[in-house]
């Protein structure tokens, strides 16, 4: 029988009707098939990982030289970065690079991961202050990188494009996350691939390796198949690289401004980890109700709020009233002693003021403002604990504009101003949120003691109060949700909201502020 002859320039293509008995032809088809488990199924993306991964190590050695060509484009970025990221706080770093965009959020803690041993090298002599490891976050040992319990308050998925299994590194982040932690994950804009990769071509960009190039909408998808819900969108970078006047322009108010934002070269996803159910019986509730001669409404208010959780604390926030509303309190106090009541002065200054005193002095793990006028219905409440402790919000704002407001309880001047601020929130805070306004507001505690160092930080002093939470929550990127109410004419006393046209000067002047810090102060 004449021996199959196997061409020497590519075993790949061996005749697979050869013998058996011939050696060569045997050991070509051998070949084949090992060639083939190569390319296809686990080992090709582990060959991806590879590739990445020596890609990176031939470039570490100039990858400050090309951060620093580009320093413009990082300049806006970390702008971005410590306006969401709170300083002294616990953060990670996934696909650290060289470590400066964990160095410029100032953490209490930082840590790095990155797949490659150069760059981490590189990033550990540059912050000694910070821990780094080698590990790829789409890897089951990626956990082994980190002590038991381990948690962050933020995390920052720097680069997402070249990770072979998005799914499995979102969900590897999982475990690290607690209730008020923010997953930050960076990635580039679809329509800006021609001009990066020109950019590489000419050197004025670090070359790449394999891309998946995802939108937003595929990086929302994949976070909430990993248990995460995506919560805002931020845009930067319509030119990155400096020109005197046009670069502040385009970057710091074209970028921010609707439509306009879609042409920006960097997109970052804000994302929550999906918190699971909290059993009421293990927290405890605050129950603000300000008041300023609201001495009729006080028995009522009392009579009126259920229990709430485990237990309900009711503080009457007085301000400094001139009807005996103080008096009344220590009344009801003694009439009700079954019910945690307290007595809190306020300062006379303004609501907001007032409602402060309260959340201070308040002891419970939940706080609600429930406004002594009685207008919202004290029976509704609980649907706002069952709310937050569902997890679905982390700040539940009423909204007396869903159901129909009976005749007299809203003059005509105060409901188109209550519909104008709406839209104008809902754009400012990045969610929906229909009723600025509305008195009766429930957040954690522990998130009000992170809202409170921005008091009195917006430009111009808030008298009611529910401007500065909103602005706060949506400032920590806490998620917000409205909750309608049912709206009633008060029964006693007389409304504090007069001077309509005054009082509309001063929304605006906050809303003005709220957009120059919230979307010109990155």
């Amino acid at each position: 029988m004449k021996e199959a002859v196997v061409p020497n320039s590519a075993a790949g293509s061996a005749n697979i009707n050869s013998p058996l008995n011939d050696s060569d032809g045997v050991d070509a088809v051998l070949k084949r098939h090992e060639t083939n488990s190569q390319r296809w199924g686990p080992a090709a993306l582990e060959q991806r990982r590879e590739r990445t991964r020596d890609h990176l190590a031939k470039i570490a050695a100039r990858r400050e030289t090309w951060i620093n060509r580009n320093r413009y484009y990082y300049q806006l970025l970390n702008r971005l970065l410590r306006f969401l990221v709170e300083p002294q706080k616990k953060v990670l770093s996934v696909r650290c690079d060289i470590g400066n965009l964990l160095a410029i959020v100032r953490p209490s803690k930082g840590k790095g991961i990155d797949i490659c041993g150069e760059i981490v090298a590189i990033a550990q002599q540059r912050n000694p202050s910070f821990e780094f490891a080698v590990a790829f976050p789409d890897k089951e040992e990626f956990q082994q990188a980190f002590k038991p319990d381990e948690k962050f308050d933020y995390i920052l998925f720097n680069d997402i494009g070249d990770t072979v299994d998005v799914l499995q590194a979102l969900r590897n982040l999982k475990p690290l996350c607690q209730r008020h932690t923010r997953v930050l994950v960076t990635t580039y804009n679809h329509l800006w691939e021609p001009l990066v990769t020109f950019a590489e071509w000419s050197g004025m960009k670090v070359p790449r390796s394999e891309q998946n190039w995802l939108s937003t909408t595929d990086i929302r998808n994949l976070l909430k198949l990993a248990g995460f819900e995506a919560l805002e969108t931020h845009r930067v970078v319509i030119l990155p690289k400096y020109l005197p006047l046009l670069s502040s322009i385009l970057n710091r108010f074209c970028a921010r401004l609707p439509f306009l934002n879609k042409l920006c070269m960097t997109q970052m996803v804000i994302a929550r980890v999906v918190p699971p159910p909290v059993s009421p019986e293990r927290l405890s509730v605050s129950v603000v109700i300000p008041c300023k001669n609201e001495k009729g409404n006080v028995e009522e208010a009392v009579r009126r709020v259920p229990p709430l959780a485990n237990r309900t604390e009711l503080i009457f926030c007085d301000d400094q009233s001139t009807d005996g509303t103080a008096e009344e309190v220590l009344r009801v106090q003694a009439l009700y002693p079954e019910k945690n009541i307290r007595l809190e002065h306020g300062p006379g200054v303004c609501k907001s003021r007032n409602v402060w005193t309260g959340f201070n002095a308040a002891t419970g793990d939940i706080l609600m403002i429930l406004d002594a006028d009685l207008t919202t219905i004290p029976e509704e409440l609980p649907y706002f604990i069952d709310v937050i402790l569902s997890g679905q919000a982390e700040f539940v704002n009423g909204s007396r504009l869903v159901y129909p407001v009976p005749k007299g309880a809203m003059n005509g001047a105060n409901m188109l101003g209550n519909k104008f601020f709406s839209v104008a929130f809902t754009y400012l805070l990045g969610q929906r949120v229909k009723d600025t306004l509305c008195g009766t507001k429930v957040l954690w505690r522990s998130d009000w003691e992170r809202i409170r160092p921005m008091l009195g930080s917006w430009g111009t002093e808030d008298r009611w109060g529910d401007y500065e939470l909103l602005f706060g929550a949506a400032k920590l990127n806490l998620k917000i949700l409205d909750l309608p109410v049912h709206y009633q004419e008060r029964i006693y006393g007389s409304t504090k909201m007069t001077k309509v046209f005054r009082n509309g000067l001063v929304m605006l002047r906050m809303c003005w502020h709220g957009f120059l810090k919230l979307k010109l102060g990155y």
